[in-house]
């Protein structure tokens, strides 16, 4: 005879996402007000790009620990970042050694400085550490601060696979400071854009038409323009996540990774030499020209959108997507990946138009291959003008 018991019970989280500049002034409030405590026990590793771009970054962040009474438990740690430090255990086993050393306990803080990648790392670390280590994200590039240090996920890439290891942890706060994107190359600034146009195609077409207009003011490089793309973009994602009845994914539908199988199989293919933004942008390319082979999406909203792309800086496609004038095998293994990764059914995202997506179970190689060529054609035409116009303009001069 079998005795079968069930209860039911739920868990309320909340968390913030702060925008603001010059963070570890030690005027500015926004860093001491993340921890309740009277003197909050810290640890803080710092990507090393971070660190060679803001040399005083470290000692900046000793002296502001010490003004406001944190417990600093070491000096910060620099940490090599970029995507090589979630490509092996090794740099998660380093903090938590550092945890380990440091004793930190579940009501202490691991402060994570740096792009996506060593958030990705630093978080899976501390969500690990004691079943859970407060984690506050300092993100410090486009993408980091309107997508990836946003959300409520960790990973490491593992057995050649993108994510494949990972948790949901939703990080204590969420600190944007501006004047760390100053130093970015122009790659990091323009990569992180493809989040935004993914979202707003999604969720806002308000936000899209908003984008078109602005390439020129993000391709000059204007702060003020990046911080209103990153608030919008943020708060889109929050929004979807606080809002979606599935925020850490249990379902086999992921809309926010619209272009993304094609993108995460891509930057394995390069040796991620690809960006994730360059690989989300090409991705999208794809999966819209898709749309248009489906008969769901007209050409000139699909153009709309490869437009808005290349004025802000990103690329619609690469060499790798082809082999011998067709969509290369390769990166149909990338649909394969993608449904183990969610689970259950294939489920992808497709557009209908900007604002409007609809879901496909399947993907058809044939049009798919179409697709691939679409955009192709698509970009040398628009380069063959561009000559021409220029030609022109060498005349008339």
């Amino acid at each position: 005879m079998a005795t079968k018991m069930e209860r039911s019970f739920s868990v309320s989280f909340d968390y913030g996402v702060t925008f603001t500049r010059d963070l570890f002034n030690p005027n500015n409030l926004a860093f001491r007000s993340s921890f309740s405590e009277a003197s909050p026990r810290l640890v803080v590793v710092v990507d090393g790009g971070v660190a060679r771009a803001h040399p005083a970054i470290s000692a900046r962040i000793s002296a502001y620990a010490e003004h406001h009474g944190c417990d600093l438990a070491v000096a910060p740690v620099v940490i090599e970042g970029g995507e090589q430090c979630k490509n092996s255990l090794g740099s998660a086993q380093a903090v938590l050694e550092l945890l380990d050393r440091a004793g930190i306990d579940r009501h202490s803080y691991l402060v994570a400085i740096g792009g996506g990648a060593i958030l990705d790392m630093a978080g899976f670390a501390a969500a690990i550490c004691h079943r859970g280590v407060r984690l506050i994200r300092v993100p410090t590039t486009v993408l980091a601060q309107n997508d990836s240090g946003v959300g409520v996920k960790n990973s490491l890439n593992l057995f050649g696979k993108k994510n494949f290891l990972g948790t949901f942890a939703v990080p204590t706060r969420v600190l944007n400071d501006a004047e760390l994107l100053v130093t970015l190359d122009d790659r990091d600034w323009f990569a992180g854009c493809a989040e935004a146009v993914k979202v707003a195609l999604l969720k806002d077409p308000g936000f899209f038409s908003w984008l078109e207009r602005c390439g020129p003011k993000i391709r000059a490089r204007d702060l003020e323009t990046m911080e209103r793309l990153i608030r919008e973009c943020a708060r889109l994602h929050m929004d979807h996540i606080s809002t979606s009845g599935d925020p850490f994914e249990r379902g086999s539908s992921r809309p926010l990774d619209f272009g993304h199988w094609a993108a995460h199989r891509l930057e394995q293919l390069t040796g991620f030499e690809v960006r994730h933004g360059e690989a989300v942008s090409i991705g999208l390319c794809l999966d819209v020209a898709y749309s248009v082979e489906l008969g769901r999406l007209t050409p000139s909203d699909a153009e709309r959108i490869f437009r808005c792309l290349r004025g802000l800086g990103l690329p619609c496609t690469h060499a790798e997507l082809r082999r011998d004038g067709r969509l290369n095998p390769a990166v149909l293994q990338g649909l394969a990946e993608f449904r183990e990764h969610l689970g259950g059914r294939l489920t992808l995202m497709m557009l209908e138009a900007p604002g409007r997506s609809f879901e496909v179970h399947e993907m058809d190689e044939a049009l798919l291959d179409r697709a691939n060529r679409r955009v192709v054609q698509w970009l040398e035409g628009q380069r063959a003008q561009e000559w021409h116009a220029q030609r022109q303009a060498n005349r008339d001069h």
